[in-house]
């Protein structure tokens, strides 16, 4: 074992609300698992009317494929993304943990911060759940942190602004008025310059009054008498 190995990073210390955990498996049933087990149906019924002796080996086929597949989907997804979802906000930066299959955890400052949002979805609102969405300063894109109580949600909202207006380097100017002070300000005039006389040059290229207009024939005339 390495003499100075870097620490192992702990998961936050919250739970998101253990009833995120039906609003996935109704998330799962509607994207995944339902069309899934749908098409297995409508499979077997046709091979039932149309085609009786595909049904042997057909009927094994959609179980392996179809059936187990999308009952193992709908049983295990909400577990393992409840085990996993999680989140921490200290004095300085928010941390959150998601996913299920593939995991992520994000550490982002709170001088970092530019917006907080809470959404709320249909499925969402029918368990009393919200989606907290962290925007930053950083190419790494937001944190959401999904599947939170209402007041869980709104709390850590509140909490988030008040700690970042407490972190050195953060701007406590609001972004708006930040914008209505940069277009109350014109952009300065370009100075206008006189236009430069011709140089030499042109002027004496310059054409002269052709004799067919009427300044011309005059000139003409004069030199004739």
């Amino acid at each position: 074992m390495p003499e100075h190995a870097a620490p192992l990073l702990r998961p936050p210390r919250h739970r998101v609300d253990p009833r995120a955990r039906a609003w996935w498996r109704l998330q799962a049933l509607l994207t995944l698992s339902g069309p899934m087990l749908l098409t297995a149906l409508v499979l077997a019924v046709l091979s039932l009317l149309f085609f009786p002796g595909a049904l042997p080996w057909l009927g094994p086929l959609l179980l392996a494929v179809l059936v187990l597949p999308a009952l193992g989907y709908l049983a295990a997804m909400p577990r393992m993304r409840y085990a996993v979802h999680a989140w921490e906000l200290g004095e300085r930066a928010v941390y959150a943990a998601g996913g299920w299959f593939w995991q992520k955890r994000r550490i982002a400052p709170l001088s970092r911060v530019q917006t907080v949002d809470t959404m709320r979805g249909p499925l969402q609102r029918r368990y009393g759940l919200a989606t907290v969405t962290v925007t930053t300063a950083s190419t790494a894109g937001d944190i959401k942190i999904a599947g939170l109580s209402d007041a869980d949600a709104e709390e850590l909202s509140r909490r988030i602004g008040e700690v970042a207006q407490d972190v050195p380097g953060m701007p406590h100017e609001h972004p708006l008025e930040r914008h209505r002070s940069r277009r109350a300000d014109p952009a300065p005039h370009a100075e206008e310059r006189p236009v430069p006389p011709a140089p030499p040059e042109w002027r004496r290229l310059s054409p002269a009054p052709c004799w067919c207009t009427a300044a011309g024939w005059a000139r003409r005339s004069a030199r004739w008498r």
